[in-house]
């Protein structure tokens, strides 16, 4: 027997409520579009860009246009409930916002794996060096660029390293 999947509103009913209210702060419609682009979002577990979003969900069979795909991240962007980064390449990638969790990265400029984690030492170092100059943070995203331990295993280290690295603060 087949389980039946969840309802929409058994699924994120804080993220979709937050949306719409949003949407209806500016005079938007949540439509099915923008449902079912919601709910792709959040089902995602790793960081993803709009055209692997919109492919997604049209392999799903989601008649959406890639043109909605950039506008409605923008506003779920706009709304908080999706965080968008540059994480080393020339395009934007994005991940959904659960709560008010917190991560950093770390990115394989060879293979372009992105490894995320969480030093509360770290995050309470942050803290102090704001208490010390008197800095109200509001928010902080910390990425570090080098080669991964495959990578380093593989010896797979790219020529294109140099290029890369040089791109970072183009």
């Amino acid at each position: 027997m087949v389980k039946p999947q969840p309802s929409r509103k058994q699924l994120h009913p804080e993220e979709q409520s937050r949306f719409e209210a949003f949407l209806r702060s500016r005079e938007l419609k949540y439509t099915g579009e923008r449902k079912a682009l919601l709910d792709a979002v959040f089902a995602s577990k790793h960081h993803f860009d709009a055209d692997s979003l919109h492919l997604s969900l049209r392999q799903k069979g989601n008649e959406i246009s890639r043109a909605t795909v950039y506008r409605t991240l923008d506003l779920l962007v706009q709304c908080g409930l999706v965080r968008k980064q540059s994480l080393g390449d020339q395009h934007a990638h994005y991940e959904a916002v659960h709560g008010d969790e917190h991560h950093d990265h770390l990115i394989c400029l060879n293979c372009d794996t992105v490894i995320e984690f969480f030093k509360p030492d770290l995050e309470a170092m942050q803290e102090s060096i704001c208490k010390e100059f008197q800095f109200k943070p509001l928010h902080h995203s910390l990425q570090i660029f080098g080669i991964c331990r495959a990578c380093q295993a593989k010896g797979t280290e790219g020529l294109d390293i140099a290029h890369r690295v040089s791109q970072l603060h183009a």
